[in-house]
């Protein structure tokens, strides 16, 4: 008696494991039919400095920013932004997602990459959300790079509002994670993003 209520308390947490594993594929496959757009950025500091001082070429001076010019010196120059991703749900399904991996690429360069552990939904028929990004990283590189340093520093002066400032493509890649038990699995293939950023993202628009 004792050996068939095992068995089957054993079959029904399977079960219940299987149910949970389904369920959580087809919210993450929801997710990957989702409409996703970078809605805005704030907190955008670059070595300390506020970025909307960066209105200009010209105010790219060091020595109006010293501390901008030491960490270029010490050759680490952080980067801190928050990008607030929208994503909206147009299927008749749940979207979501208890953990997400994402890197930030600026033309094929990585700027940053990231693990986000908290549940996103996103509700079915056109529901919406925002996912706070958090980009922190050494743009030492992306200055002194001859590929990326043009483009690295129109995206900074789109940051700061900038107004003859040339939009500047930004690709965001989102891999969601599934829990499985004690283990994680991730989705296959990237979630990816290509967007234009211009000088109106950090007024949201």
């Amino acid at each position: 008696m004792k050996k068939l209520t095992f068995f089957l308390l054993a079959i029904s947490a399977l079960l219940f494991t299987r149910c949970g594993v389904n369920k959580q594929i087809a919210e993450a496959k929801a997710l990957g039919d989702c409409k996703f757009n970078i809605n805005s950025a704030d907190s955008v500091y670059l070595a300390g400095v506020d970025v909307r001082q960066f209105r200009s070429m010209r105010d790219f001076d060091l020595t109006r920013y010293p501390q901008l010019g030491l960490a270029v010196l010490r050759k680490n120059v952080p980067l801190d932004v928050r990008i607030n991703l929208g994503v909206t749900n147009p299927t008749n399904r749940l979207a979501a997602i208890n953990q997400l991996e994402y890197r930030i690429l600026l033309k094929g360069t990585e700027l940053f990459n990231g693990f986000l552990n908290q549940r996103i939904e996103v509700a079915p028929g056109g529901g919406q959300t925002s996912i706070p990004i958090r980009l922190n990283a050494n743009a030492y590189s992306l200055l002194t790079d001859a590929n990326t340093r043009d483009s690295f520093l129109e995206l900074v002066r789109n940051l700061a509002g900038a107004e003859d400032a040339k939009a500047t493509r930004l690709t965001i890649k989102i891999k969601p994670t599934l829990a499985l038990g004690n283990k994680q699995v991730n989705y296959p293939g990237y979630i990816t993003i290509d967007q234009d950023v211009t000088n109106k993202i950090l007024l949201g628009k």
